[in-house]
C-alpha cells in the first residue's frame, strides 16, 4: 500500500467514523428492517435457499444484524479472523462464542464453511463509494478473503448508513475489490455493473 493512499484512507476513516457514531438508533432500526427485506430479494435472486448467510459481529457504530440468527430455516455463519491465517467463516449454531485473535466473538470450535455453501456475505463498512469500493478498518481481512476465486464469486453487500456513502471515489489499492452493493436506511442498492 502506498503511503499516500494509506494516509488518505486514515483521514477518511476518521471522518466517516464520526458520522457513523452520530447515527441515531432509528437509522439503525430502518437499516435492520431493510436488511430483512433485501435478504428476501437476494436469496431469491441468487438461489440461496438452504445455504449460509455470512454476517458479522457488530463493533462500535456498526449496524447489529445478529437478529438474522433467529430467522426460521436460515443458517448463519460468522467470520473468524486470525492475524496469521486471515479470515474464515464458521457456522453460528450455538451461543458458545469466544474471542478470535482480534478480540471479536467468533464460533472458534465450529468447522469452517466451504465458500460453495455460502449464498451471500453481509459486511460492515466505515465508508463506501458508489462504485462499490468499501473502506474498513485497514486490517485487509475481507480484501484478502475476496481475492480468492471461490469467495469473490459470492454476492457481497455492505450494511451501512446512507450518510457514509461517498459521492466521490474512495482511495483504493490494486487489491481492493468492489462489492455488489449496499443496504442502508434507504433500502437495497445493487451496483449495475456487478449485478
Amino acid at each position: 500500500m502506498s503511503k499516500i493512499i494509506k494516509s488518505e484512507k486514515e483521514i477518511i476513516r476518521r471522518k466517516y467514523n464520526l458520522i457513523r457514531y452520530s447515527n441515531s438508533t432509528s437509522i439503525h432500526e430502518r437499516i435492520r428492517t431493510n436488511v430483512k427485506i433485501a435478504l428476501h430479494i437476494l436469496l431469491k435472486k441468487y438461489q440461496g435457499s438452504g445455504k449460509y448467510i455470512g454476517i458479522y459481529w457488530p463493533l462500535k457504530g456498526e449496524v447489529d444484524i445478529r437478529f438474522l440468527k433467529d430467522l426460521q430455516n436460515q443458517k448463519i455463519a460468522l467470520p473468524l479472523s486470525s492475524k496469521k491465517n486471515g479470515m474464515k467463516y464458521h457456522e453460528w449454531s450455538k451461543n458458545n462464542l469466544e474471542p478470535d485473535s482480534n478480540g471479536i466473538p467468533a464460533p472458534l470450535r465450529e468447522q469452517s464453511i466451504h465458500p460453495s455453501k455460502i449464498s451471500i456475505l453481509l459486511v460492515p463498512g466505515i465508508a463506501m463509494d458508489k462504485e462499490g469500493y468499501r473502506l474498513g478498518y485497514g486490517g485487509g481481512y475481507f480484501d484478502r478473503l475476496r481475492q480468492k476465486e471461490m469467495w469473490s464469486s459470492i454476492p457481497s453487500f455492505v450494511v451501512i448508513s446512507d450518510n457514509c456513502i461517498s459521492n466521490i471515489p474512495l482511495p483504493r489499492d490494486k487489491w481492493d475489490l468492489p462489492f455488489n452493493g449496499w443496504i442502508s436506511e434507504k433500502g437495497l442498492h445493487q451496483i449495475e455493473a456487478l449485478k
